[in-house]
């Protein structure tokens, strides 16, 4: 396991994400590749239910915010709004 995925799943507990966070956070995180389509197929099938397509949402707003090194969330979202039809 890396570091930064170490990291990643202390502030996925620290900051008590949920299951629909987590994904987010992984599919929109700084790696150089892109998520994977069994992440997105499960990102989508969560979706369909109000609460967590909240949390997803809430999740890509705020990965659309971010700047600075963490560019490649941003760089991300697109993909990611393409992939659920939000053209």
């Amino acid at each position: 396991m890396t570091t930064s995925a170490l990291r990643r799943q202390v502030k996925n507990i620290v900051h008590n994400y949920s299951e629909a966070e987590i994904k987010v956070r992984e599919a929109t995180s700084n790696d150089p590749w892109g998520p994977s389509s069994s992440l997105m197929s499960e990102i989508a099938d969560l979706t369909f239910n109000v609460v967590a397509f909240a949390e997803v949402m809430g999740m890509v707003w705020k990965c659309l915010n971010d700047s600075g090194k963490n560019w490649r969330h941003v760089y991300k979202v697109p993909y990611f709004c393409t992939y659920f039809g939000f053209d």
